[in-house]
Formats: C-alpha cells, structure tokens, sequence
C-alpha cells in the first residue's frame, strides 16, 4: 500500500499521521458501499461514507408520500449465495425483511399468465430502504456531499466536493457508485478505469401510481411483454406497507434510452398507458409520478466481485462488479472488503 512508507506521512504530526493511516473514504451509500463500511469499521478501520442523496439507500430507495411509500428502485430480492442467505435470514429475524409471498405472473396484451416456478422473493420492512438505513446507523454517512475528484498526494488520497470543499485526506479510498459515475474518480487509477470503462449501464424510468380503488387484477407483481413496460407491481400488496393501491411500474431499456432526457411529466401518461394496454383493465390513477434511474442495471455485469489495486489503495465496487442484483451488491461490498483488510494484514475472514 502506498501509504506504508513512513517518508510518505514525515510532514505531518504523528496523531495525524496514524489517523489518515487507519482511514478510509467510501464514495456511495448503496448497498454495496454500506456492507463494506460496516464490514471495515468492525474491523477497527476508521471509514467515512459520503453520498450525494439525502439519505442512504442507492437504488434501494424508497419514496415517502402521502398516502404510503413507493419502493421505486430495487423491487424484492433473492438469495443464492449462503452467506447472503444468512444475513438475509439475520435481517428477517430483526424485522428489517420479510417474504413476499403475493401472486406473480406474466402479462402481454391484457393475458395473465401465472408464475408457477416461483423463488422466495423478500423485501424490506417497511421499505427497500429499511435495510441501508439499518446499516447507516452506526456508520459515519455523510449525505448530501458529491465528489468530484480523487486526487493522489503523499501518502493519502484527497477528497474533493463538486463545491471545491475540501472532504480531507484518507489512506484508502473505496468507489461505489454506477460504472459511469465511477468512471471520472479513477482519473490516477488508469488500470482500474479501463475496467470500468467497459461497463455499459441501463436507465430504467419508473411510475409510481396510486389508484383510489384496487385495480380489478389477480396479480402483484408482473413481468410485462411485448410493451414499453418491462414489470408491474402492487407495491402495497409487500408485507408491512401502508395501505392502498400503489404500482410500480418499469419501463424496458428500450423506452428509457429512447426518452431518456424526457420530463418526468411526460413520461408518466406514457408509461401508465403502455400499463392500461398490458393489464387489459381500464387504470385511471389518482396520482402518477415518474422518475428516472439513469443507471439502473449493468448491459454486462463484471463477475470479479470487486476491483482492488493493492498499491495504490484504492477499490471499486456494486452490484454491476457482481450480476447486477441486490445480492450482487452485497457480494460486492463483502468482497472488497476483504481485499482492503488482506492488504492491510487484517484477517478478512
């Protein structure tokens, strides 16, 4: 690791020296930026977590109205890996996660067709986001803050607001952001940038609409054909959610790069349409908003896990470094962080 020569820190008063040497700076508060945070500051590591949201959570949002919360980002998840499992069956245990056992389908042209082969599906409890603000919680997150810049001095890695505020010197310095945004931080990291480079990302536009009565469907969650819609869901039909008739609704990749620098408000009649066609029902909702994820989803996730220059201490992670799911994200996080602490000679169990 870089900062390992003493020579590197001689300036600076040895309180300050040993402080940036324990220090990591962790840009991006999703889940994969938050399971390395937590798994670092167990590990003794002093870590600062800067997003530039209003709170943590990524794509793992979930938007407050109202008349009840929209989880508008990542809609469920599963579990493969064994280890994900297990903290997934630590996050129901504590009631921050719950299966979602509701009827899920196809849909084309107004024909339904049952899911038969269904995967255990959960979700976050009351929200996708009750999992990031869990992790949050006894980690030092700093909201609001976007960087902009990455800069290599002696011994340590500078911070830079897109404000020019100065966000301070650290040892080591996690990225975990969309591959795009990823991509101008690593401006002293050539090797790492090149990889990131080559991940192209999805948008994806969203419409949450809530409907004074429920829609006439025998279906929570669908996958749609054949339409600008790529998934539906009766987002109040999750457990723990407030009641109502609230949809999520998906747009494919197709129709979000083709309106991607569209108004919100354009877009939402559009895609409650394409809903009205898909359903075969007539949907008039009370309200309907949309918003836009401009990197939702990796075209080609990377399968390393995480990305890790050893010398220069510097890491690169989320669910694009690992299939492009929220258990990705996760695998993601863990995985660098036991890179970071193998570098520094801690046993990264």
């Amino acid at each position: 690791m870089a900062s390992s020569s003493p020579d590197s820190v001689s300036a600076a008063p040895p309180s300050v020296a040993a402080s940036v040497a324990a220090s990591v700076a962790i840009i991006g508060a999703g889940l994969a930026g938050l399971t390395l945070a937590t798994r670092l500051t167990e590990a003794g590591l002093a870590v600062t977590v800067f997003d530039k949201g209003r709170a943590p959570a990524g794509r793992m949002s979930t938007r407050r109205g109202e008349a009840g919360g929209y989880d508008h980002g990542a809609q469920y998840f599963t579990a493969r890996d064994p280890d994900f499992q297990r903290q997934v069956d630590a996050w129901v245990a504590r009631g921050l996660a719950a299966e979602w056992t509701a009827r899920f389908g196809t849909l084309e042209r107004g024909v339904l067709t049952p899911k038969a082969d269904n995967p255990v599906r959960y979700v976050g409890v009351p929200g996708m986001n009750a999992l990031a603000r869990d992790l949050a919680t006894h980690l030092d997150v700093r909201a609001g803050v976007r960087v902009e810049r990455v800069q290599r001095e002696p011994g340590a890695w500078r911070l830079t607001s897109e404000r020019g505020e100065d966000l301070g010197r650290f040892a080591r310095v996690a990225v975990a952001v969309p591959a795009p945004q990823a991509l101008p931080l690593l401006a002293e990291a050539p090797a790492l940038a090149a990889r990131v480079a080559g991940v192209g990302m999805e948008p994806c536009w969203a419409v949450m609409a809530r409907f004074a009565e429920p829609l006439p469907l025998a279906v929570d969650g669908a996958f749609v054909h054949g339409a600008p819609l790529s998934w539906a869901a009766r987002d109040s039909a999750k457990p723990g959610r407030a009641p109502g008739e609230r949809w999520v609704l998906h747009a494919t990749p197709e129709f979000s790069r083709a309106h991607l620098e569209d108004t919100p408000e354009t877009v939402a009649p559009l895609l409650v349409e394409a809903w009205r066609q898909a359903a075969g029902v007539e949907v008039a909702p009370v309200e309907a908003v949309a918003h836009r994820w401009r990197y939702a989803q990796a075209e080609s996730a990377l399968s390393e896990g995480a990305l890790f220059d050893a010398g220069l201490g510097l890491g690169v992670c989320g669910d694009w470094c690992a299939g492009s799911r929220v258990e990705g994200a996760w695998r993601s996080g863990l995985a660098l962080a036991r890179a970071f602490l193998a570098s520094s000679g801690v046993d990264p169990k």
